[in-house]
């Protein structure tokens, strides 16, 4: 007996959808078990490299990384408040808007992650991605921006409509 196509796309997409949750997980797992005696996470990993960017040597405010990451500004936070209590950020006011705040990376962070973390999450990747072929890389980040795209698309719909609601209330 022959599956409706509509089902068959279903059922793909949840399978789909749950192994992207199992990755998710086991990054977080595994990369923070790979960098953990630098004292980091797979959270910091991620702020340590989104402000080792060059477009970020001078700090990027809160809500831009929040942005940057596709997190909420409250779990950033906190996150931060760690990272700076470890010596590894720190949070300036912006010179071209005192109300802004920007977050740096800081001497000691920059040693953590050039010096420390980046030989260990070179490794990391190496054993994650031995197996696959330049090609292979390639079209996985293709499909992966792709679903990001939509994903993003929809975030900005159904935000839309919650901010179109609340005015109308």
């Amino acid at each position: 007996m022959r599956e409706n196509p509509s089902e068959t796309r279903i059922d793909l997409a949840n399978r789909l959808f749950f192994r992207l949750y199992q990755c998710a997980n086991m990054l977080h797992k595994t990369g923070t078990r790979a960098v953990e005696q630098e004292g980091l996470t797979t959270q910091q990993w991620a702020v340590l490299g989104a402000l080792s960017r060059p477009r970020a040597a001078h700090g990027m405010g809160i809500g831009e990384l929040a942005r940057y990451l596709m997190v909420s500004r409250q779990n950033l936070s906190g996150l931060i408040g760690r990272m700076e209590r470890d010596g590894n950020v720190r949070i300036v006011p912006d010179g071209r808007d005192r109300r802004s705040r920007l977050v740096t990376m800081t001497e000691h962070g920059r040693q953590v992650w050039e010096v420390q973390a980046q030989p260990k999450i070179r490794a990391y990747y190496e054993r994650i991605l031995g197996d696959f072929s330049v090609n292979d890389m390639t079209h996985t980040l293709h499909y992966l921006l792709k679903m990001l795209d939509s994903m993003q698309r929809l975030d900005a719909e159904t935000q839309g409509s919650a901010d179109s609601e609340a005015s109308d209330a």
